[in-house]
């Protein structure tokens, strides 16, 4: 069993050290493209295995993509990050390059492989690694409902001072400011957070998740990397071990809620074989609109991307 991610940065080194520490595999397989960065993270990581006690081998290697042949998962992080004042639009037309190069490398020795984009614009790289790899949408998907929801969940434990673990969420759309929360689905225990938190409370809180990224942009003066990489383990354990996890996923829609050929996160079941089914939810007409306005914005960076590719 082999997990490659791309990109030692601060996301993918996140990503690999929590799949060693939960001994998702027996290989973790860290590239990039500075000499010996992943290298010094891989061996930092197996260097203390002996003190958290796993066996998954973490190897590190610059730009050698044969060291990857036959991985089960690929975790793409590779791209520059955002810098405070940067919309992660403003990111499609560098990283757009680095994610299709990738990918084909990727490909091109695990042809068989289930491909996690965690890079940004994160919707439309999904769509570029999805493009490029020529694989059904089952097998390329895009990390972020998982990040939003997490955010979402820690924000609502904290204003209730309640265990995270109780609140459940789904988050739907695209990664950035038009995602949509949809409190109408969230719990806390069973019990909805409506019946909880009052409108005037909950409403804050879903406004500070949609500019969650960019707070701590604000803050750190680069992108998060902690709850990113964590979260795109946990996409990869429900992967390897077939666990079947509820999880909100980045996919290409294909006519669910109405929408054909767009990129979005919604809810779907996650397994061995990658997106095992998209849930469809009966969303109300505010719900929906909601929506609908964050698909159009995935649309116009999707359109730019293919402008940007046109001319190359």
């Amino acid at each position: 069993m082999k997990i490659t991610v791309v990109g030692a940065g601060n996301v993918g080194a996140t990503c690999a050290d929590v799949l060693a520490y939960r001994e998702i595999a027996n290989e973790v397989v860290l590239v990039d493209i500075k000499e010996g960065l992943a290298e010094g993270k891989a061996l930092d990581m197996w260097q203390k295995a002996p003190i958290n006690l796993y066996d998954t081998r973490t190897v590190g290697v610059t730009n050698d993509y044969s060291r990857t042949a036959g991985s089960e998962v690929v975790v793409i992080t590779s791209g520059i990050p955002r810098k405070p004042g940067m919309s992660r639009d403003d990111l499609i037309s560098t990283n757009a390059g680095i994610v299709k190069s990738v990918t084909e490398q990727v490909i091109a020795h695990s042809p068989e492989a289930i491909v996690i984009v965690v890079s940004n614009p994160l919707d439309v790289m999904t769509y570029a690694a999805h493009t490029t790899a020529q694989l059904p949408r089952t097998k390329v998907m895009g990390m972020a409902g998982i990040l939003d929801t997490a955010r979402y969940r820690a924000f609502l434990a904290s204003e209730l001072n309640v265990s995270p673990k109780d609140i459940q969420a789904v988050l739907m759309g695209g990664h950035g400011d038009t995602m949509v929360p949809l409190p109408r689905y969230t719990t806390v225990g069973g019990i909805p957070v409506t019946e909880l938190l009052a409108k005037d409370k909950l409403d804050p809180i879903v406004e500070r998740t949609k500019k969650g990224g960019g707070e701590l942009v604000k803050l750190m003066g680069t992108s998060a990397w902690y709850a990113p990489g964590s979260a795109a383990a946990q996409m990869v354990e429900a992967i390897v071990k077939d666990q079947r996890r509820v999880f909100p996923v980045c996919t290409k829609l294909e006519g669910e809620y109405g929408i054909d050929d767009c990129y979005l996160g919604v809810p779907v079941i996650l397994g061995k074989n990658g997106i095992e089914k998209v849930i469809e939810l009966d969303l109300n007409a505010g719900e929906k609109e909601l929506l609908e306005v964050s698909r159009g914005k995935v649309k116009e960076v999707m359109d730019t991307f293919d402008s940007l590719m046109a001319q190359v």
